[in-house]
């Protein structure tokens, strides 16, 4: 995993007022020499598995930093002052100093990364900073550029994105499809301009192939079309990956992606309407137990998924981060063994908030995709002793923190 972390004075506070000026165009770049996974590769992206050596040489950015060269990148340089705005958890400077950027920093999976960084996970030589969309428009590419420019970041962890549930996605897949695109590209791009050292996207299981074998894994996101009901979001993902692999081929960036199954947790969206499924249950039943009437489910509650408890990702995103080197996307999940069905899922949150009433499933609603069982066989290689959150667990500590936070909850 992480490894242990040397104990350190650990302060969330605003960040202090100033910036940093823009970068300076560097020469034009030439193209890295080939690595050795890409010889004879065939397509771009084939359905056998690569193994990929990591980058030859850091992503070199128009500004011109890299490993061994003075800029604000380099470990012979110190880092410029904190810029204002965001938060910023902040340690003491000890080996290269680290800045990274968090996008999405106030999102379900970005506040998890906020909490166990504070709780002890982060490093003396790190200095975290989380950025939302009050921050900056990422969809507007001067924006996007100008917010990279201010930070001047060393890592990036990019969560930011336009999500919903099943129906929201059924009727915006537009939306979905060209406001991720845009962000992405932004972020990307801006990474590269300034010489970001290592970028960690994060994808979804719904990128995968609708018509598909089980379980599946990372070298099958290109193997057909995604389900339709979210075809826009899921392109829009698979595209993070494409790029990846074209910034590392040409620029030699350390850029990657994690593809987690259905995350839940604390600062989740639990909109009824758009939001994911678990968090929109978890409102029903508070509501249904509120109001003494009986809890509706839509859809059967066939559909089978894999649930991972937000705090165990981001415990997942900070190795990946630190230690995982493929360009090659990976799967965090919970094990095949540990799929569970929506309606088990019901009843574990019906149990976990003591909800006595009737539980009715609406089956004129849509089920989406049946399931989406994913490996999580290459996650086990290099992390084969991590331990998950059992899903009850995850789940009753989920549920107190929305009741305890109703009234300022995103719903």
């Amino acid at each position: 995993g992480t490894g242990a972390v040397r104990a350190a004075t650990l302060g969330i506070h605003p960040v202090e007022a100033g910036g940093e000026g823009a970068s300076s165009e560097g020469a034009p770049q030439q193209q890295p020499a080939e690595a050795p996974w890409q010889r004879g590769a065939g397509t771009p992206f084939p359905r056998e598995r690569r193994e990929r050596a990591p980058s030859p040489r850091p992503c070199r950015g128009r500004s011109g930093a890299r490993a061994g060269a003075r800029g604000p990148c380099s470990s012979s340089s110190s880092l410029p002052p904190p810029p204002s705005q965001p938060d910023l958890i902040v340690m003491a400077d000890v080996a290269r100093p680290q800045r990274i950027l968090v996008t999405g920093g106030t999102g379900l999976v970005g506040s998890a990364i906020k909490q166990v960084v504070a709780g002890g996970e982060g490093r003396p030589n790190e200095e975290w900073i989380f950025v939302s969309s009050k921050d900056g428009d990422l969809t507007n590419a001067a924006e996007t550029k100008a917010l990279f420019e201010k930070h001047r970041p060393t890592h990036v962890i990019h969560l930011a994105a336009m999500v919903g549930g099943l129906f929201r996605n059924l009727k915006y897949n537009l939306d979905f499809w060209r406001r991720n695109v845009h962000i992405n590209d932004n972020v990307l791009h801006s990474a590269y301009e300034v010489g970001v050292l290592k970028v960690v996207s994060c994808l979804s299981t719904c990128i995968f192939p609708d018509k598909t074998s089980y379980p599946i894994d990372e070298t099958m996101i290109h193997n057909g079309p995604p389900h339709s009901s979210n075809f826009g979001y899921s392109y829009a993902k698979r595209m993070i990956d494409v790029q990846n692999r074209g910034y590392s081929e040409q620029y030699g960036c350390r850029f990657t992606a994690v593809i987690p199954t259905n995350v839940f947790g604390p600062h989740d969206n639990y909109s009824i309407e758009d939001g994911h499924v678990l968090p929109g249950l978890i409102h029903k039943v508070y509501l249904a137990k509120q109001n003494g009437t009986a809890l509706t489910v839509w859809g059967t509650g066939k559909p089978r998924r894999q649930f991972i408890y937000s705090l165990d990702l981001a415990r997942l995103f900070l190795w990946v981060l630190r230690e995982y080197e493929e360009v090659e996307p990976i799967i965090l999940s919970v094990g095949e063994e540990d799929e569970v069905s929506i309606r088990e899922a019901a009843e574990c949150i019906v149990g976990a908030m003591g909800f006595q009433g009737e539980v009715l499933f609406d089956t004129t609603k849509s089920d989406g995709q049946f399931k989406k069982t994913a490996s999580n066989s290459k996650l086990k290689k290099y992390l084969p002793d991590f331990k998950f959150t059992p899903f009850s667990q995850a789940v009753k500590e989920t549920c107190n923190w929305f009741c305890s936070n109703y009234a300022t909850a995103r719903k």
